[in-house]
């Protein structure tokens, strides 16, 4: 049985995009439940390398950041950013907006992301940006002289975080920046959680049905206190384990108030047969049988991930559609996860951007490969709970967003 209630670690997205908006921000800005990973100690250790005062309070959890009122004010810099993609897309703009010289790089499979896109938009606005190894990848060597701002156009159908990098640097553009997204947007409630951010430190962004966003001219205002909820993509996963074994899971620190898309993970659950209650700041899952489902997630794209390993508790096929970004992020995740979730039985098909998994009559034990991305290796994990031994390669990566999260899981498991 899965069973418990279950504070969440604090959002990535929202805690990376928080360290930023500080950064640039009028005032000191108390950041409260800040999510403690290697994604936001690498863009911590960066904005400090950047001048920047990070004060890290002795409740891990509560950081303090002195802003520059402006664009950062450094002007050279040699920043490692491991693989957090929020990190390395937003600084690569955010960077330009000063004067300097600055070079960002990660680690290996950084290399391997793509990036062209969003320096396409900011050299057309007059940006220095040369790619040292790869074209279209990081390292990148940025020249910084200021962004003119204006008219620019950016892709939306690789990465969301493109566009919040354009958004997060506009108010500090030469002139009014006015963005025209070509073709569809993927990930759409990862941009109204970058609209909304930056309402709350002061700038209004106007956003045409995310086709066009204009961001008016202006300095972001700390609001002094700035609370970060509970990271809904983390919260599939306990959610999960409650459908799977039939107990009841509560999650605390995010519900139906959040502009997160993965809250809507819970309503999948529901079409796949659990039972769903939902307070503004909670979610509970009691499980039931469950069913697969054939869905359009190109919303909730992490969250879609555990929807592939619900797929082997449920009677049927599932069938998860238009998620092609997940073959840019961490890994190829549509590759790693067929290959893992085949070790263990299932029946998998693929394309570009969907994946179908049928569930074996038994689940098989298995060694699963996590290809450092700290995702598999949460989602394979649930796997243990049909009752089968699953051994999980290099758990460590799991630092990257939920230090805790195996300290978590065996306490809900009983």
């Amino acid at each position: 049985m899965f069973e418990g209630v279950l504070r969440l670690p604090g959002s990535k997205s929202l805690s990376n995009r928080a360290l930023l908006l500080a950064a640039l921000a009028k005032g000191e800005t108390k950041l409260h439940h800040l999510l403690d990973s290697d994604d936001t100690r690498y863009m911590c250790s960066a904005l400090e390398q950047l001048g920047l005062s990070v004060h890290l309070s002795d409740n891990d959890s509560l950081v303090s950041i002195c802003g520059s009122n402006g664009p950062i004010k450094a002007t050279e810099g040699d920043l490692y950013l491991g693989n957090a993609g929020t990190a390395m897309r937003s600084l690569c703009a955010a960077l330009t907006l000063g004067k300097g010289s600055f070079r960002l790089s990660g680690e290996e499979r950084m290399a391997e992301r793509p990036i062209k896109d969003l320096v396409d938009a900011l050299m057309d606005m007059g940006a220095d940006i040369e790619y040292e190894v790869s074209e279209g990848y990081p390292p990148l060597l940025v020249r910084a002289n200021g962004l003119k701002g204006g008219t620019v156009h950016v892709r939306g159908n690789i990465s969301s975080q493109y566009l919040t990098a354009l958004l997060i640097s506009g108010p500090y553009c030469q002139e009014p920046l006015h963005v025209f997204v070509d073709g569809e947007l993927i990930s759409k409630p990862y941009i109204d959680l970058t609209i909304d951010i930056m309402r709350r430190f002061g700038i209004i962004v106007e956003n045409n049905n995310y086709k066009d966003l204009k961001v008016p001219q202006g300095v972001y205002v700390s609001p002094g206190d700035f609370d970060i909820e509970g990271d809904a993509s983390s919260a599939s996963y306990p959610l999960a384990g409650a459908a799977i074994t039939g107990g009841t899971v509560r999650v605390e620190g995010v519900g139906s108030s959040s502009l997160q898309g993965d809250v809507q993970f819970a309503e999948v659950l529901r079409q796949m047969g659990a039972s769903i209650s939902m307070g503004e700041h909670w979610i509970e899952c009691t499980g039931g049988k469950l069913k697969g489902v054939d869905l359009d997630l190109n919303h909730i794209p992490d969250a879609a991930m555990t929807v592939a390993i619900l797929a082997l508790f449920a009677e049927g096929t599932t069938t998860i559609r238009n998620v092609g970004s997940w073959r840019v992020k961490e890994t190829d995740r549509i590759a790693a996860l067929a290959a893992e979730l085949r070790k263990v039985g299932a029946t998998v098909y693929t394309d570009m951007t969907s994946i179908q998994v049928t569930p074996p009559e038994k689940l098989q034990e298995a060694i699963i490969e996590t290809y450092n991305d700290h995702r598999m290796a949460m989602c394979f994990s649930l796997v243990s709970l049909g009752g089968v031994p699953i051994k999980i390669l290099d758990p460590s990566c799991v630092n990257k967003t939920y230090p805790n999260y195996f300290d978590d899981f065996l306490r809900l498991a009983k």
